[in-house]
């Protein structure tokens, strides 16, 4: 039973090895490729600019689906955040990317539409930051969820009205800096479209 457990642990071990060695896509202020990196090397010190993206899905109620980062996330790890959020790889295109990771992360796919793109850079701690171009999309989803325990520790459905007051409070520091960012600009310029997913 330890072999198998030691096996298996071995196994998420390199599969997590093999995703810091990914290539991501360097990019400049117009989103235009710049070259390529290693998402370990993009993420050291104070980043290097690179192309991501941030979901956010909602149900027929309205209400968003925020994830916890697991604990072994080297950036962020235990924090809520948007439904979810990554990078494409080399050659991969950004809705190849989107549609691959939210399968991966909770085993769900829906159509899927653009909202805006903003870029940033937040630093963890001294040797750790994420500097993205990141291009935030949204979507509707009422079947199962099902999470990928290596990435996500948690999930929750959460009315926007609720999750403004939880931000207004001392919690908002439990959530990712990205997703604060995306978020307050949703609020303050597309909650039409958020009614239009209902």
């Amino acid at each position: 039973m330890m072999d198998q457990f030691r096996d298996s642990r071995d196994g998420a071990s390199a599969a997590a090895a093999a995703a810091d060695s990914e290539l991501l896509i360097l990019v400049d202020e117009d989103d235009r490729e710049v070259g390529y990196l290693n998402k370990t090397a993009c993420h050291q010190g104070v980043g290097v600019l690179h192309r991501a993206f941030s979901v956010l899905i909602f149900n027929n109620k309205g209400e968003l689906l925020l994830q916890q980062r697991a604990a072994s996330k080297r950036l962020w790890p235990l924090y809520w955040s948007n439904t979810c959020c990554s990078h494409p790889r080399r050659f991969e295109t950004l809705e190849a990317a989107i549609h691959r990771r939210l399968y991966e992360e909770l085993g769900l796919r829906c159509p899927l539409r653009f909202l805006f793109r903003f870029q940033y850079q937040a630093q963890f701690d001294a040797a750790g930051a994420e500097q993205e171009l990141c291009s935030v999309y949204v979507g509707r989803y009422n079947g199962p969820v099902r999470i990928n325990p290596d990435e996500i520790l948690a999930w929750r459905w959460i009315s926007p009205e609720a999750l403004q007051a939880e931000l207004a409070k001392t919690g908002v520091e439990k959530f990712t800096p990205w997703f604060r960012l995306e978020w307050e600009r949703i609020w303050r310029e597309h909650r039409a479209e958020l009614r239009s997913l209902r």
